[in-house]
């Protein structure tokens, strides 16, 4: 999770449609003192504060001031963003650096387009659109309440961080500062989930974005979400989705 401070409109210094991987397929960034919203439309990888995030259509990500971002493209791949200043008052909200918007990317969608369309005469309009982008996306974020335990929302965070990494109740018990049986009770209690339910089902909600709105291979999408083995990921996939991946992904081909 990364703070980003929303009390106030932000100043927009640029926004639009971006077209790469036309001439080259690895890319690096650095905005020295801009952050960098993307919503995007096609499936890539993109790697910045030591992670590597498969993004696919409908996902967005947000880059703080002054971090490189490598994209490694698959082809010609177009993404709307916007160039942004916050302003820094109030308490922060806590978003993801990349996360799936789902239904949301439409909304999300119209409004860059028009704060796109309202460059650069329509400043005050600009922010506003921005902004709203900003807020919604916010809300999205997965649930780690301020009434929450920390150890809750310390592990929460670092499982939507490293969903394609392993992930052990254990580890996140050591990184959350409790004990495995302590974040155990205290997961449970917050989310009505055990720990692996939680990351299975987090796991499988990305699958299923990626099988149904990416063209990422089938082995490609089971690495992106932590399950690399192919007869493990159709296993899951069964009993999570209902179905193997390639009928999940044929069924929403086929209308």
């Amino acid at each position: 999770m990364i703070a980003l401070h929303l009390e106030t409109p932000p100043e927009v210094v640029n926004a639009g449609a971006g077209i790469h991987g036309v001439r080259k397929l690895r890319e690096v960034f650095r905005l020295p003192d801009l952050w960098q919203l993307h919503l995007y439309n096609y499936s890539a990888e993109l790697t910045l504060l030591g992670t590597t995030f498969p993004v696919a259509p409908g996902y967005v990500s947000l880059t703080p001031a002054g971090t490189q971002v490598q994209f490694d493209y698959q082809g010609r791949s177009e993404h709307l963003y916007a160039h942004f200043r916050p302003v820094v008052a109030g308490e922060p909200s806590y978003v993801p650096v990349v996360q799936d918007v789902g239904d949301a990317a439409p909304l999300l969608s119209r409004l860059l387009r028009s704060a796109v369309e309202s460059l650069p005469s329509g400043s005050g309009r600009t922010r506003a659109e921005v902004w709203a982008a900003l807020w919604r996306i916010a809300e999205l974020a997965p649930a780690t309440t301020e009434a929450g335990h920390p150890a809750v929302s310390t592990a929460i965070a670092h499982i939507e961080a490293n969903l394609a990494q392993p992930l052990t109740v254990p580890a996140l018990a050591r990184l959350a500062g409790v004990s495995h049986n302590h974040l155990t009770r205290l997961f449970q209690a917050e989310t009505g989930q055990t720990v692996i339910a939680y990351i299975r089902t987090r796991r499988m909600t990305r699958a299923r974005h990626l099988l149904v709105s990416s063209t990422l291979s089938i082995p490609a999408v089971a690495a992106s979400v932590g399950i690399p083995d192919l007869q493990a990921f159709n296993k899951t996939c069964r009993r999570e989705l209902g179905a193997a991946p390639r009928v999940v992904r044929n069924a929403v081909a086929g209308g």
